[in-house]
């Protein structure tokens, strides 16, 4: 049996990193668009850099309003509202995707999801490297 063969043409190229955050940009071989590496996470389009986004979550799960966000990270209440919406519908799309069909309530799903990483220390190294890949782009805590 002989192994497949291997692609010779790429799908797309790199072409730069964004000036104000810094993630990589690809533009595709077929339709001569670019798109960043961040397409499909709550990151996509953002002006902030990954850093600043996750300071904003920590506050909102500490409890913060948005206007003492505001004031403790100097970024307006909008740009902190658009991004809460943004996390919300990522977080539901992550949910509806990976708990499809198994008949769990909101809730039972946000404690699958809290038991996950509690028990996240006893992983194996991939294991835990996984899961930070996922809870990166759901969480981004």
């Amino acid at each position: 049996m002989h192994p497949p063969p291997k692609r010779t043409k790429q799908t797309h190229h790199k072409k730069g990193k964004y000036h104000t955050t810094g993630h990589q940009r690809y533009q595709c071989m077929h339709c001569k668009t670019y798109f960043m590496e961040t397409k499909g996470t709550p990151l996509y389009k953002k002006h902030l850099t990954e850093q600043q986004i996750i300071n904003i979550c920590k506050h909102l799960v500490e409890k913060n309003g948005i206007r003492s966000i505001e004031r403790l990270t100097g970024h307006h209440r909008d740009t902190i509202g658009v991004l809460l919406e943004d996390l919300a519908e990522h977080a539901t799309s992550v949910n509806e995707y990976f708990m499809k069909d198994l008949g769990l309530s909101q809730y039972e799903c946000d404690e699958i999801w809290t038991f996950i990483k509690k028990k996240r220390k006893h992983y194996r190294e991939a294991a835990r490297l996984n899961l930070k890949t996922v809870t990166a782009t759901s969480t981004l805590l």
